[in-house]
């Protein structure tokens, strides 16, 4: 694999992230479908890329006064625990078991979301 074909990818997916449309899904699919990397390797490549970013969204946002701290501290606090936890969970469960229930994840998601704009096609025919 060329230093182009990851720099190209690395691109897209943070272009496509930046336009909130799910970079890091796209960088995941590469990674194990593509670079033939595990599944588990892949979501922890992918957290990777997604710090930095998290952080300077973080500076950009508190400059602009759009983050209330004493509301989001718990959020902060909850969501660590609960992503160390279930990373240990996720190293236990293996990356074929953790492939699949990806997998079955984004059946779900895409099936929400055909019948979401279903409904709102529906919802303005009716008014």
């Amino acid at each position: 694999m060329s230093i182009f074909v990851i720099a190209v990818v690395s691109f897209l997916s943070g272009f496509v992230a930046s336009l909130g449309l799910g970079g890091g899904m796209v960088l995941i699919i590469y990674l194990a479908i593509f670079a033939g990397m595990g599944q588990l390797e892949a979501q922890g490549i992918n957290l990777i890329f997604f710090i930095p970013i998290a952080v300077i969204s973080i500076i950009l946002h508190t400059k602009s006064k759009l983050i209330i701290w004493k509301k989001i501290i718990p959020s902060i606090i909850t969501g660590t625990i609960s992503a160390l936890l279930f990373s240990v969970i996720a190293s236990m469960l293996g990356s074929d078991i953790l492939s699949k229930i990806f997998s079955v994840f984004i059946i779900i998601i895409g099936i929400r979301e055909l019948i979401k704009k279903t409904d709102k096609k529906s919802n303005a025919q009716h008014k």
